[in-house]
């Protein structure tokens, strides 16, 4: 294989995923207005742009990188754009019919965050040569993950929105320092694990049937544990709280290989379930609405009914882009994006989503498996879990599969923080592929050095 072909392979993918994303953008305007939008031009010329640049980094820096990562990642993140633009055009037409002034363009700010993302993908990728160098960082990025986790509790500078605590004032730009608490956490675990997962592989004795290990190696999931429910507590956020302990949970099973860890997990996930619902209001709610959603419709249940409304109606082919109702669903550009595509392209369309998603985790699993040291294997698994679980909780609260959570879907959101983290993530999974795709050099030997050898 020559240094060019992931890379032919990669562009054709990427102008693929532009083409969709550029279709979906353009289907919108016709299927609100009939014609396409004055600002639509500008828009597709940007997302180019942001592709063609995309390709000229991984053919300069990355060259031997993973080409199906990011061409999933770019089909994600560009029908987000055309769903936060499709709910932008209903937020105007509302306005223009009730004569408020016109609302802020939030596709605006999500192009411009996708710009950030892509630099700061770019800046991982000049900075980070290689990602075995992260291992030295390692109780460096886990005091950073509880500092930055612990940020929006500084008076002052945090603020509270929807009754959670997580956002972080810095000037005219809000910031949520807990997305990027699971890079710090994923590294930290990475490269903890490779020195203790020995250790905590030890079993001292059973209780009804389960290996425990040691009190002193239980300790570190104790601690985790506490500070999941610190999360829970003190801000408010219940889904944070949910993945940030499960990554814990999940990453040292890998690395020990013991089931009882999940077990443990598991245990500790019920009783921390158990004392939110009992002694916090907000928990309580959220579980009961998804226990009895239609027990409120109007009121406490209206955002989660207005959802299964909208999948109802979306049926297997959908509404079409532009021409259904995601905008009577609250925070559809946000938490219910989902909601809002499923009921405009339909379980099929939905589907399609989902298996884009499928290939991401995928990717980032099968190079965990081929990268060479412990430390890449577990960081690479660490953030394609993350991606994993994180779009099954959002998900599944819109569905109602699960209770809601409160977090956004990667990279289909609005929302700055989680996308720019989850580009740095995409960086270094690409990284670490580079790293273990690039072929071994070539040594040349002499014709008299060879001799030499022959004759000793």
């Amino acid at each position: 294989m020559t240094s060019q072909h992931p890379r032919a392979i990669e562009s054709i993918l990427l102008v693929f995923a532009w083409l969709v994303g550029s279709g979906a953008y353009v289907l919108v305007d016709l299927g609100v207005s009939g014609k396409v939008g004055q600002g639509t031009r500008g828009v597709l010329l940007i997302t180019a742009g942001i592709v063609a640049c995309l390709e000229v980094a991984m053919r300069t820096l990355a060259r031997y990188a993973d080409p199906v990562l990011l061409p999933a990642v770019v089909v994600v993140n560009l029908m987000g754009v055309a769903m936060i633009h499709r709910l932008d055009l209903a937020s105007a037409h509302s306005a223009a019919a009730t004569g408020a002034a016109l609302p802020r363009a939030d596709v605006a700010a999500q192009l411009l965050w996708v710009v950030v993302g892509f630099v700061l993908f770019v800046g991982v990728l000049v900075i980070i040569s290689d990602h075995r160098i992260l291992q030295r960082y390692t109780f460096t990025a886990g005091l950073l993950g509880v500092v930055l986790l612990l940020l929006p509790l500084v008076p002052g500078i945090g603020r509270t929105i929807n009754g959670a605590t997580l956002w972080i004032n810095l000037g005219p730009f809000s910031f949520q320092p807990a997305e990027a608490t699971k890079i710090c956490l994923v590294i930290f675990l990475a490269g903890y694990l490779v020195r203790a997962g020995s250790q905590l592989a030890v079993v001292r004795t059973k209780v009804l049937g389960v290996p425990l290990p040691r009190m002193r190696d239980l300790g570190p999931i104790l601690l985790v544990w506490a500070a999941s429910l610190l999360v829970l507590v003190a801000q408010r956020d219940l889904g944070t709280s949910l993945l940030l302990f499960t990554i814990f949970v999940v990453m040292v099973y890998v690395a020990t290989g013991r089931w009882n860890w999940l077990v443990i997990g598991a245990v500790l996930m019920v009783i921390a379930s158990f004392i939110g619902y009992v002694g916090f209001h907000h928990v309580r709610v959220r579980f009961d609405i998804w226990l009895h959603p239609f027990a409120d419709p109007s009121n406490t249940g209206y955002q989660l009914v207005q959802s299964l409304y909208g999948l109802a109606s979306g049926g297997l082919f959908g509404t079409g882009l532009g021409q259904g109702h995601p905008y009577l669903v609250p925070f559809a550009n946000s938490d219910f994006i989902g909601a809002a595509l499923a009921e405009e392209l339909g379980l099929f369309g939905f589907t399609a989503i989902l298996m884009f998603y499928a290939i991401i985790v995928q990717r980032g699993l099968r190079i965990a498996t081929v990268v060479r040291d412990d430390f890449g294997r577990l960081m690479c698994l660490g953030f394609a879990f993350v991606i994993a679980f994180q779009t099954f909780l959002v998900l599944g609260g819109v569905t109602r599969l699960i209770p809601l959570t409160g977090l956004t879907t990667p990279f289909l959101s609005y929302g700055g923080s989680s996308l720019v983290v989850n580009w740095m993530m995409m960086a270094l999974l690409v990284r670490t592929s580079n790293d273990i795709r690039r072929p071994a050099p070539i040594i040349e030997v002499s014709d008299e050095a060879l001799t030499q050898v022959i004759a000793r």
